[in-house]
Order: C-alpha cells, then structure tokens, then sequence
C-alpha cells in the first residue's frame, strides 16, 4: 500500500463536516499496519485518527469511548471479533458511523458479507493514501466507494449468482421502494435508510418486506446484488 504521496489536500469548503476533522478510527491486527496507516492519515488536516485498534471487540470499545466517530477503517481478517461481525455490530449500534473496509481479500464472499454487514466502502490494500482518504471523506459524506478490483468482481458475481432468466427488478417497485433498494446497496442499515428517507425505521421494513415479495430477494446480501445490477448501488 502506497503512502509516500502528499499528506495535504485541500478540502471542499461545502462540505458540511469542514468545521470539524473528521474523527477516525484505524482498526487492523497486524501494528505494523495500523500504526504506520493512522500516522499518516492523521497528517491529514481534515483527519483526526481518534483511535486505533487490533480486533473488533477493540473498534466497538473505541467508537463508545470517542463518539461520535465519522468513519472506521476497517481490516477483515482480526482475532476475537473480524471485521465483518465488527461492521454488523457498529451498523446496528452506532448507524452514524460508517465503515470502509481496508483488506487485503477480494474475494466474492469476503466483499458481500462486509457489505451486507454495513460497510460503505471497500478498498484494498493496494490503494494509495489518497484513494484511502478520498474513501474516508466519500464515506463520511453518505457516499460508497469500491476500488476497481472490488466493483468488476461484484459486477461478475452479479451476473453469475442472479437466477437464470430472472429480470434485476420487476417494472411493479414503488419509487420508495426503488430508494430503499438503492440505500441496501450503498450498505446502510435500516436505521440509516429511515433517517435518510425521513421516514420511520417500521416503515423502513415495510418497504423492505414488500420490496423482497416483489423482487424475489432472499437476502440483504442478495438485495446489494440486485442493486448493483440494476445500477442503484
């Protein structure tokens, strides 16, 4: 992973978060890794690293203890708690923070089972620090970012995982269901959605409920999937 580039860039003054760093947390098993990474975002002046962290249990601990946090840069593979059940938990408990996976698997099941958990971004550890912090503020803002590597094999799982003959989406969604279907794809949870949305997380999963009916999902997994396809996600 690439971190010789220039550690300052100058931030968008629209922005809603320019008054403030935004507040990060660093989490990967190996120190080597983390500490090197979090030293160098932190040089970064719309950064703050608040914390760093060597397995998920530690990234839960650390986004109470420095609330509110903007983003987790999340590794997959850590002991005690992975990545993956890390991004699930912070999902549900802490919905304003968002998660980018920084890992160095690309492999079909690690990419959906994060981005089913929560995450709203996914890079590997080829990316450079500027794609990093471009990951960190698209996150930040409610945007998801997949490296390139990431997006071709979900576009391919896509197109060999959807049932046979089956359309992405049937002409019969709702507007609000075609919204709720976009934000699955982005990776938020359903308290994100109905924040979002203005509306409340019950009719957050009504919708959910009917879209899946709809559709023939099976899954949240298998709605991020349909997303894709459809070019909402």
């Amino acid at each position: 992973m690439t971190t010789n580039e220039p550690t300052q860039e100058p931030r968008n003054p629209q922005d809603p978060q320019a008054e403030r760093p935004l507040k990060v947390i660093v989490a990967d098993d190996q120190a080597a890794v983390r500490e090197p990474l979090a030293a160098v975002l932190d040089m970064t002046e719309d950064i703050d690293v608040v914390a760093t962290a060597g397995d998920g249990t530690e990234v839960l601990a650390a986004a109470v203890a420095a609330a509110p946090v903007d983003v987790v840069l999340m590794d997959l593979r850590m002991p005690v708690m992975d990545g993956t059940e890390a991004t699930r938990r912070l999902s549900e408990e802490h919905p304003g923070t968002a998660v980018v996976v920084l890992t160095t698997f690309a492999d079909d099941d690690s990419i959906l089972a994060a981005l089913s958990a929560g995450a709203r971004g996914y890079l590997t550890k080829n990316a450079g620090r500027r794609d990093i912090v471009r990951a960190i503020r698209a996150a930040a803002a409610g945007q998801s970012v997949l490296d390139h590597e990431v997006q071709n094999r979900l576009l391919a799982t896509v197109r060999t995982r959807l049932p046979a003959g089956a359309q992405p989406l049937p002409p019969d969604l709702t507007r609000r269901e075609r919204e709720v279907l976009t934000h699955i794809g982005q990776g938020l949870p359903n308290r994100a959605i109905a924040e979002k949305l203005f509306i409340s997380e019950a009719t957050v999963k009504t919708h959910i409920n009917n879209l899946f009916a709809k559709a023939g999902i099976q899954d949240r997994a298998d709605a991020v999937r349909r997303a894709i396809a459809a070019g909402l996600a």
